[in-house]
């Protein structure tokens, strides 16, 4: 990354706490992001052995609030957030008209008429600017504090242990996909119980500039219980051993939420209309591709817009892939023909010329232990 591209990449508030750590940083999403510290396999097993901090400030932080929050959000969004009690989340997804996906989302509610709306860094302009013109008449008003907040998780088998040192937030009551409010190393904070791993974890949202503040009391409480600093990179190979989609790979505009095996998010039979409606009814008739796991038999790892063959037929793209580190083997996950989606359908990958076996498995490949 050249001086020149650095200068034009915006920066966390954690940038120097990563410098000084001897992250290797890389431009992802219009920011300077930390990729890894140690190395992404040893950050890799640090979150699904013990615990691991994560830099997330990138990421979109769209506060909507009002009389009509939740009425203005079902019509916005494909699933149903007005349904939601308070102190609850939902993963959900904003879609076009033509019921492409332009985000996949998580929303909190935070109080009865307030709403904390999560969106992928690489998205959040065009999800708060969708947001805002979704608004229309709804008695609601967009607060866009995604460069007012630092997002700070921790994520891992020892990830509550380490948290409970730190903050007046009674872990223990609260749920996965729950939200309270609360402190964090004496900062006001939204402590949730979400994650991007697979495993247990939370994410502490604060004011921007005390950031650094969280992630310093978070390192020094994990300790002893061999907490690592955890960039991108690892970030990556555990969403994918999880089977959680990324937007720009699983997820983009082309896809709708019942290709990407994600029809449950959608709430057709929620009260009222919502963007997309009409489209997205069509499309959980006859979905055009069906998003897949793939375990690869052969030699090769499978990677990110490698074509899929079945049997001399041209059936799909490998969106996502990597040598797991959890499982020992080459995952990967693609979209193919709906034809070709049934669990133990043998398909070849196209890595550099050769044709790799590869068997359609289910998702995810990866539950973490109860």
């Amino acid at each position: 990354m050249s001086e020149g591209d650095a200068a034009d990449l915006q920066q966390t508030a954690l940038n120097a706490v990563h410098r000084h750590l001897g992250a290797r940083l890389v431009p992802f999403a219009g920011w300077e992001m930390p990729v890894q510290y140690s190395g992404i396999l040893d950050e890799h097993r640090a979150v699904r052995e013990r615990a691991g901090l994560f830099d997330l400030s990138h990421m979109g932080e769209l506060f909507v609030e009002g009389a009509d929050a939740g009425a203005m959000l079902n019509a916005a969004l494909v699933s149903d957030p007005a349904s939601l009690k308070v102190g609850r989340a939902q993963y959900s997804m904003i879609c076009g008209p033509d019921g492409g996906i332009l985000d996949d989302l998580i929303v909190y509610r935070l109080a009865v008429d307030r709403f904390l709306v999560v969106a992928n860094a690489s998205n959040a302009a065009v999800v708060s600017d969708a947001l805002a013109e979704r608004i229309g008449s709804f008695k609601a008003v967009l607060d866009d504090r995604s460069l007012d907040t630092s997002l700070v998780a921790v994520q891992g088998p020892e990830a509550a242990a380490i948290l409970a040192r730190v903050t007046d937030v009674d872990l223990a009551a609260l749920r996965y996909y729950a939200i309270a409010e609360g402190t964090v190393a004496g900062q006001p904070a939204l402590v949730a119980r979400t994650g991007y791993t697979g495993e247990d974890g939370f994410e502490a949202f604060v004011d921007w500039a005390r950031g650094p503040d969280v992630w310093a009391a978070l390192e020094e409480a994990g300790r002893e219980r061999g907490l690592q600093p955890c960039g991108l990179g690892a970030r990556d190979t555990l969403r994918l051993e999880a089977g959680m989609p990324l937007y720009g790979n699983e997820l983009d505009r082309e896809t709708t939420p019942f290709e990407a095996g994600l029809g449950r998010v959608v709430k057709l039979e929620k009260d009222g209309d919502f963007v997309g409606r009409d489209a997205l009814a069509r499309a959980a008739e006859a979905p055009r591709k069906r998003l897949v796991g793939l375990r690869v038999t052969g030699r090769g790892i499978a990677r990110h817009g490698h074509p899929l063959w079945c049997d001399d037929r041209r059936t799909g793209i490998v969106t996502s892939g990597t040598q797991s580190p959890t499982l020992g083997y080459p995952i990967a996950m693609g979209y193919v023909a709906p034809g070709d989606a049934e669990p133990g359908t043998i398909v070849e990958v196209e890595i550099r010329d050769a044709r790799v076996g590869a068997e359609v498995v289910p998702l995810p490949f990866y539950k973490r232990p109860r």
